[in-house]
């Protein structure tokens, strides 16, 4: 198999290469190549409440009380979240919060403590 990408127009897996341009047969769309490594290179900066920049492994603090969906339970505000991991989506951080568990929080609920 090749490991051209998908269409970003259509996300057809039947993709080639014409020169230096990336086809796809099935929407007739066509890019460079180049633009796609540029897209990869580009990051998503994750910023908490305050502006400030959060990267894994940061411990951050809960700036509100959040209710947990589908339960009950509640997220105290000052809850402290150690070794967050930043993923893409709405909900951007992956942590987990002793005594809840497995979790997945905005980052506009949270402040970085490093920067305190």
């Amino acid at each position: 198999m090749s490991n051209l990408p998908n269409c970003p127009k259509c996300n057809s897996e039947y993709t080639y290469e014409d020169g230096n341009l990336l086809v796809c047969p099935e929407c007739a769309h066509e890019w460079a190549l180049a633009s796609e490594e540029e897209n990869a290179e580009e990051t998503k900066v994750v910023r908490d409440s305050n502006g400030n920049v959060l990267n894994d492994g940061d411990t951050v603090t809960v700036i509100k009380d959040l209710k947990v969906k589908g339960s009950s339970l509640v997220v105290k505000q000052g809850t402290k979240v150690k070794n967050i991991r930043l993923i893409d989506g709405d909900h951007d951080i992956d942590c987990k919060i002793d005594s809840l568990g497995a979790m997945k929080l905005k980052s506009e609920f949270v402040k970085n403590l490093a920067s305190l």
